[in-house]
């Protein structure tokens, strides 16, 4: 799935992203680390994992999405 990062705190390494339809889903320092990036800027096209549905639904891995 593909989302726009929205917000990013380097100190947790933690933050949120934007799907296509404007929902905001928050990620975590695990889902973070698992997509081996090192920085995150907002406005940045990311690929993201997520399982869960509606409010229980969270990011599980966030990297760079490359054309």
């Amino acid at each position: 799935m593909q989302a726009t990062s929205y917000t990013y705190d380097p100190e947790t390494r933690s933050g949120s992203v934007l799907l296509d339809d404007g929902t905001p889903v928050e990620f975590d320092a695990a889902a973070f680390d698992a997509g081996g990036l090192r920085l995150l800027r907002p406005g940045q096209r990311v690929r993201i994992e997520t399982e869960g549905e509606g409010d229980s639904r969270r990011v599980t891995l966030v990297t760079l999405h490359t054309f």
